[in-house]
């Protein structure tokens, strides 16, 4: 997201109507419902994960352990149990 100078988009009046309440403040707007993107929708990073994830657990189901996973994707022991959890639920390696 990057800034954009009110005074460049926005009508004079609505602009100093805007700066009865945010005076040099800087402003969120947030993008309308209809045109907001999901959580990895610009990148693949839910892609990438969903591929990350279900290779740890097809390397656990040939018997490498937690400590080695965690290792290997730099992760904690922690989180490679909640994926391994996650994946078992979701039926993976079928």
């Amino acid at each position: 997201m990057r800034y954009v100078r009110a005074q460049e988009i926005l009508p004079a009046e609505l602009l100093r109507e805007l700066q009865q309440y945010v005076d040099g403040a800087y402003l969120y707007i947030p993008r309308k419902a209809e045109n907001r993107l999901a959580w990895g929708q610009r990148t693949n990073s839910k892609a990438e994960i969903v591929h990350r994830n279900r290779e740890i657990f097809q390397r656990a189901q040939g018997g490498e352990s937690a400590a080695q996973l965690a290792e290997a994707y730099y992760l904690t022991e922690k989180t490679i149990r909640r994926i391994l959890l996650e994946e078992r639920r979701r039926g993976s390696g079928q």
